[in-house]
């Protein structure tokens, strides 16, 4: 492969607002895909305000999302400016995503049914809150309910405290994933048979697959997990403990390990323990086992137990605040975090993290900064 923008060529229309579906185009965008912004000309995408901190006239959220895309205002409620855009979908689309509420484009003549019929071959998205199905599809839904919602939060935090989410949008950018997974899917079977056809995700699927090992788990077993703070349920020991100075992710994933763990920490007898033995036995005596352990990471600092965990092969690593990830010399050296200029020369670069892979070891560079509101309108509009 020789380049870092496969899909060229690809024109994607995305009629999407907050999170899922821009981050849907970001990825087609910078993977080579001329991806089209639809936006309302009077407030825009809500994210554009989600701030601060702002860059270049827009929240860092919005830029954060919506980079690699040219942009255009439709006002939905103007049926000339819809027509306009029906025109451009079916003149030069190969892919349509959009998150508006179930059957929201309905509306407008701008169903999947719709657009199919007029452009066979066209891939067409929807970006759900619950589903094409069921009895909530038409209910609006957000990162942090799907996260409630899909048992996410049940398993985050300690028992006996409040429940607390993941602090990223995380249901959000998965449905954005899932979307250019099945977009990617639908356009190589339209190789094959010139017919594109309709994608469904949503943010409670993204959540549900979240679920899928404690799911799994619990249809056999039917208890109901608990929550472990940084720990895993059905892993020990691989949580944080508190060491002198911080805390330090320690991941001694299996038997082997364990009993590597138990040398480092001179207390070999504990790998012959009944109650420590095997991972089994380690699961059901936790806590007297955390109980051990807890006291014993107290008594050092984490580089003190980093270098005795690096020598036996045990993986580790301290928990980092985000200023020590964007320093982290692993992360100078991927060059994941990429620089741009949202207007020209003329202003300070904006710094964002670029797509998380490479293609003969380059990463896709970033094509264009985020869109001003409307800001390719007239050229884009201008033909019909």
């Amino acid at each position: 492969m020789s380049s870092t923008t496969p899909l060229s060529g690809l024109v994607v229309i995305e009629i999407g607002h907050s999170i899922a579906a821009p981050y849907a185009g970001m990825i087609l965008g910078e993977l080579g895909a001329e991806v089209i912004k639809i936006e309302n000309p009077r407030t825009g995408d809500a994210a554009r305000g989600w701030g601060p901190p702002f860059a270049a006239g827009a929240a860092t959220c919005f830029q954060a999302v919506n980079r690699a895309k040219k942009g255009i205002t439709v006002d939905l409620a103007d049926p000339d400016q819809v027509a306009k855009l029906k025109g451009l979908i079916i003149d030069r689309a190969d892919v349509l995503v959009h998150n508006l509420k179930f059957g929201a484009l309905d509306r407008f003549g701008l169903s999947a049914d719709a657009l199919l019929k007029a452009k066979p071959g066209l891939v067409y998205c929807n970006l759900g809150a619950f589903g094409a199905v069921g009895p909530m599809r038409e209910r609006p839904g957000y990162d942090p309910l799907m996260q409630a919602y899909g048992g996410l939060m049940s398993l985050m935090g300690e028992d006996g405290r409040p429940p607390v989410r993941v602090g990223v949008s995380i249901v959000d950018l998965a449905t954005g994933m899932w979307a250019v997974i099945g977009i990617l899917a639908a356009l190589a079977e339209r190789r094959q048979t010139g017919r594109g056809g309709v994608i469904d995700t949503s943010l409670y699927e993204s959540a549900l697959a979240w679920m899928t090992i404690p799911i799994a788990a619990y249809l056999v077993d039917r208890k109901i997990p608990t929550r472990q703070g940084s720990g895993v349920e059905m892993i020990v020991p691989y949580q944080a403990f508190a060491a002198a100075d911080g805390y330090l992710m320690v991941a001694a994933g299996n038997d082997n390990l364990f009993r590597r763990l138990c040398v480092v920490i001179a207390r070999p007898e504990l790998a012959e323990d009944q109650r420590f033995r095997s991972n089994k036995d380690r699961v059901v005596n936790r806590e007297a086992l955390i109980t051990i352990l807890d006291d014993i990471f107290a008594s050092q600092p984490i580089a003190a137990w980093q270098e005795r965990l690096d020598a036996v092969g045990i993986p580790n690593g301290p928990i980092q605040t985000v200023d020590q990830v964007v320093s982290d010399s692993q992360t100078a050296a991927l060059g994941i975090i990429q620089q741009l200029y949202p207007n020209g020369a003329t202003e300070a670069p904006l710094s964002l993290i670029g797509l998380p892979l490479s293609f003969d070891s380059v990463r896709p560079s970033f094509a264009k900064a985020a869109p001003t509101l409307g800001e390719d309108t007239t050229a884009l509009t201008k033909h019909r």
